[in-house]
């Protein structure tokens, strides 16, 4: 499973996705240009020292990342408020893109149409979208649970240790 983020614009939500990334051993991929320079420095506040365990694959645009992932042979699942399938409803697979637009925007037409399959996080009528951190979270332990792809968690012994 990877994310992708399509030219994002806030470096506070980059960096938590980035973070959510490194604990559940899932690769990362920023779609350029950003609204932000696109730098470890411009992430470190929201990803702390987690940025150091995620695997970050930058792409100048949304052209070289396509070719990129149809290269790979990889299937493309865009999250957006224009779907009409839910996101529960979705059958993912191991290999599967899961990719998030700009939060001021979303993806534009061509990214749209190039996505293989389009879903959405079922939400309140009149409420526009929720936080692309919080989306990118649902959705991705959504996709881990179907796939199998959690990785081995050490279980807190209730006194502070680990066993």
């Amino acid at each position: 499973m990877q994310i992708a983020l399509f030219q994002p614009d806030i470096p506070q939500n980059t960096g938590t996705i980035l973070r959510l990334c490194a604990c559940l051993g899932v690769e990362a991929h920023l779609i350029g240009p950003a609204g932000f320079p696109m730098s470890d420095s411009a992430f470190r506040r929201a990803g702390m020292d987690y940025l150091d365990r995620v695997d970050i694959s930058r792409h100048v645009s949304w052209p070289q990342f396509d070719a990129w992932r149809r290269g790979e042979g990889l299937r493309l699942v865009l999250f957006t408020t224009r779907a009409q399938a839910s996101f529960l409803d979705h059958r993912y697979k191991a290999g599967d893109i899961l990719l998030f637009g700009r939060e001021s925007a979303g993806v534009p037409d061509e990214v749209h149409d190039a996505a293989d399959a389009r879903v959405l996080i079922p939400m309140r009528a009149g409420l526009r979208s929720i936080n692309v951190a919080m989306a990118a979270a649902m959705a991705l332990g959504e996709a881990l649970r179907q796939t199998g792809g959690f990785p081995a968690t050490v279980i807190a012994d209730g006194d502070g240790g680990d066993r």
